[in-house]
């Protein structure tokens, strides 16, 4: 256990490092001139596109929504498709799925930390 504490210890001290970094040249790019001007002219074109766009986008007000509906069904697919796969590997059954290419996919599954508040209950 203690190999995985010094793995996260390491980590967390790059993380800081790449943040210091990050700051230094946020601050360099502060201080220019020239790119205060860009981003100002940048920040013009933005509103003109985002005028654009939302002119376009009540056209299309119906596909949107389609597209909205589609997105939450694909989503709602992967779900199932995942619970399915779980239910087979624990009953200790190979799991693959192949596309209309014949390209067979298996299934990854990944480890992710996320902070804890320590046994406390959150307020």
């Amino acid at each position: 256990m203690k190999e995985l504490q010094e793995v996260f210890n390491r980590i967390q001290e790059v993380k800081k490092e790449q943040r210091d970094i990050k700051a230094t040249y946020k601050d360099a790019l502060a201080m220019s001139e020239s790119y205060k001007k860009v981003s100002d002219e940048l920040k013009e074109l933005r509103d003109k596109k985002k005028e654009i766009e939302l002119t376009i986008r009540q056209e299309f007000a119906s596909e949107l929504n389609k597209l909205d509906d589609l997105k939450d069904n694909i989503k709602n697919e992967i779900e199932l498709l995942s619970d399915i796969t779980l239910s087979k590997l624990m009953k200790g059954e190979t799991v693959a799925i192949t596309d209309e290419y014949s390209n067979t996919y298996e299934p990854v599954f990944t480890v992710k930390f996320r902070k804890s508040n320590g046994g406390r209950e959150s307020e």
